[in-house]
């Protein structure tokens, strides 16, 4: 029998930084209505779906950057997003920046992403562990990628059960490390959720700006191939304060094939009806881990961090 999963990747346009978290939920709650009249039963959400893309500025005060924060899930401002898919009926994948309390009371900032059940409970949280950009003020650059500076990287890839399959949660940067989806696929996964904020412009290397849409797409069709799994990548898109960002958003096929795809760089919907049995064939076959993998050549993979190049 089937498991079927109809999933919406919920694309956003910009979001500028004077939008209120209640002007953003009333267009992520558009979001879920319009999935729910469709027959979905998953909706993605994008990376820091809540906030414009933040890291792209160097502040100092620690009340201007904890303003960008969430500091319970669900809180007062995103209780209504919760409720709703609970009314519904529908669950949901979201992307926001997490600050957490130790056990001696030290705040902790992380980007990170939840998956909600159609309960409204929570089944798993996950916490970006490659950090891309830098941790210092560069002013020169036109706009900056600051994770290294507003966040701590997170230290492990899981996966939950939900939806009748084994899910998987990654974020932005996530989807270019081949590790990302191998980690998961060694664990089963059916379906990575993957929420993006990425610019046009790579200010260090300016050469890449004219891949990046196609860079985008490589990465996610090769883990999903490579792992025999669905992957449901999602952008914040478009202009945000004077940024361009990419857009892009898809669900691909544990074949590496888009099946849909969002066409503007504005609020969309991309609707797949999602069969994690289609799953099987390529886990059971040409990436049947357990047959084909020869881990003791692989060593070098976790000995290693950088590369070395053999000496002339």
């Amino acid at each position: 029998m089937s498991r079927i999963v109809n999933v919406a990747a919920a694309q956003l346009g910009p979001i500028q930084r004077a939008d209120s978290r209640a002007d953003v939920m009333e267009r992520l709650l558009a979001h879920l209505h319009n999935a729910h009249a469709m027959g979905c039963n998953l909706v993605v959400f994008p990376e820091l779906a809540l906030t414009t893309f933040f890291p792209r500025w160097y502040m100092e005060d620690p009340v201007e950057i904890d303003a960008f924060y969430e500091r319970e899930m669900p809180g007062p401002q995103t209780q209504v997003l919760f409720d709703t898919a609970k009314r519904l009926g529908i669950g949901f994948y979201l992307g926001y920046a997490e600050i957490a309390l130790d056990d001696a009371g030290r705040p902790h900032r992380f980007n990170t992403s939840i998956l909600v059940g159609a309960d409204g409970n929570i089944i798993g949280k996950y916490r970006k562990v490659h950090l891309p950009g830098h941790a210092e003020n560069e002013p020169w650059r036109a706009f900056q990628h600051l994770e290294k500076y507003y966040f701590e990287p997170g230290d492990s890839f899981e996966v939950w059960r939900g939806f009748g399959g084994v899910m998987g949660m990654a974020l932005c940067n996530d989807r270019r490390w081949s590790e990302t989806y191998r980690v998961m696929g060694l664990q089963g996964v059916e379906m990575i959720l993957l929420g993006y904020n990425t610019p046009v412009h790579n200010p260090p290397a300016p050469e890449h700006d004219d891949l990046s849409m196609f860079h985008n797409q490589l990465v996610m069709q090769a883990g999903a191939y490579q792992n025999g799994t669905w992957v449901v990548g999602v952008a914040k898109a478009g202009k945000e304060e004077g940024c361009e960002m990419i857009g892009g958003s898809c669900i691909i096929a544990p074949s590496g094939e888009v099946v849909a795809a969002c066409s503007t760089k504005g609020d969309e919907l991309a609707i797949a009806r999602c069969d994690l049995d289609l799953c099987h064939s390529y886990k059971s076959t040409t990436f049947n881990f357990a047959k084909h993998r020869r881990p003791e050549a692989y060593r070098m993979i976790v000995e290693r961090r950088g590369a070395v190049a053999p000496e002339a």
